[in-house]
């Protein structure tokens, strides 16, 4: 795509941005929709924020699960997670 392309292309996106935000912002009908649109945004970013915090916790929970795996590895490479239970086995 060319230079002159692109500003093509954004001038037309910038103008139907700007045509549809002077609709919603300055015509009774745009402010209805406004007020009917405006309870599902607020819970839609409700849901979001428990998404994120959701994501959070699963983050966290992992995090550690990453560590115990690891610690374990380690365990094992010096000898295992019981050290000496191999000497103390009577077989």
């Amino acid at each position: 795509m060319t230079d002159r392309e692109r500003e093509i292309v954004a001038a037309v996106v910038g103008a139907v941005i700007g045509g549809a935000a002077g609709y919603v912002l300055f015509t009774d009908r745009g402010r209805e929709l406004r007020r009917r649109i405006e309870p599902e945004l607020e819970d839609f970013a409700h849901e979001l924020m428990q998404l994120r915090g959701t994501v959070r916790r699963a983050i966290g929970v992992a995090s550690q699960g990453w560590q115990v795996i690891n610690e374990t590895m380690s365990d094992r490479a010096r000898g295992g997670p019981f050290p000496g239970l191999d000497e103390a086995r009577p077989f």
